[in-house]
This record gives structure tokens, C-alpha cells and sequence, in this order.
């Protein structure tokens, strides 16, 4: 993939589509963002701060040429959260990432997405055996995390907090 170049692939599971991010998305980003429930994705932010991640997200796939996916239901469309790959300078390598909105929790969503942006990353992207950075609270995420076939790797710090690094295993051969 040429990252500035390139469109932006689109992944379809049995039940989700994984889409490029778009400008439709911005009232739903804003909602989410001014909750605390956004707190684990460095939130809550302000309409401001919800563009600025929209365009963050946009600009990781023209930089590096990966970056997040939106998730949609399949049969009604409806944007349900995302998944995929982020590479700020910050972090210690690519990490693969998940967050649902509250009304998509606890249907396998996040498992059926993450999967699929897992598998792609490791046969098209280069990203084979990456992590995720799970705040150590976050005891639905380190769950997914280990039914993913991660493992818990060591204490570390995103952004500022202090984290537990979970390595996903190989799949590419």
C-alpha cells in the first residue's frame, strides 16, 4: 500500500464492514467524545478535539499508510465504533486498538473487527505479532485482548498513563 496514494480498505466480516473514516462520522465521534465513557480513548473532548481525532485518523492512513477502520453493522449501517492500527511517535511500536459505543457492546463485535484488522495488518500491512496498550482497569478490553490469543507482555505507559502491553500472536508464515 502507497500511504499517500492508496484508498483506504474496506474489510467485510460476516456481520461488519470495516470503512475508512468519513466527515458523516463527526457527530457520532462528538457524542461519544463528550462522555466520560470515552476516557479510555483519551477523552472526553470537545467538538474541537472530536474533528481533531477525525483528522487524525484520516492522516494516519495517507502517513503510514495503516491506520483505524470505522465499524458499520452490516444490515443497518449503523457506525458501531472502530478498529485497526495506530503508530503515534509516542507509542513503542503499532498497536492494534478497539473501542465500541455502549449500544454495540456485548455482541462480539469488537472480537469479529479486531480479528479482521488483525489478520489483514499481518498478510497485507506488515503488522504481524503487534500490541495492545489496555489501561489496567479496563477489564473488558484485557478479556477481548485474551480471547484474541494475546498475552499480557509487561506494565508500560501510553500517552501519559500507565498501561499493561498485551502481545498478539504471529500470523503470517
Amino acid at each position: 500500500m502507497n500511504a499517500m496514494t492508496d484508498p483506504i480498505p474496506v474489510l467485510d466480516t460476516q456481520r461488519l464492514t470495516l470503512r475508512a473514516p468519513r466527515k458523516s462520522d463527526l457527530p457520532t465521534l462528538t457524542a461519544f467524545y463528550e462522555t466520560e465513557r470515552s476516557h479510555m480513548v483519551g477523552g472526553p473532548r470537545d467538538a474541537t478535539g472530536s474533528f481533531n481525532s477525525l483528522a487524525s485518523r484520516i492522516g494516519h492512513w495517507a502517513i503510514y499508510g495503516f491506520g483505524l477502520w470505522h465499524i458499520d453493522d452490516r444490515k443497518t449501517g449503523d457506525f458501531l465504533g472502530w478498529t485497526g492500527f495506530l503508530n503515534p511517535p509516542s507509542w513503542d511500536e503499532p498497536e492494534l486498538g478497539w473501542t465500541l459505543f455502549a449500544h454495540a457492546e456485548g455482541k462480539g463485535y469488537a472480537f469479529e473487527a479486531a480479528r479482521a484488522a488483525r489478520a489483514y495488518g499481518a498478510e497485507h500491512l506488515k503488522l504481524d505479532g503487534v500490541i495492545s496498550y489496555i489501561r489496567s482497569d479496563n477489564t473488558r478490553s484485557a478479556a477481548l485482548a485474551e480471547k484474541l490469543g494475546a498475552t499480557f507482555e509487561r506494565e508500560g505507559e501510553v500517552m501519559g498513563t500507565p498501561c499493561h502491553i498485551w502481545r498478539h500472536p504471529k500470523e503470517a508464515t
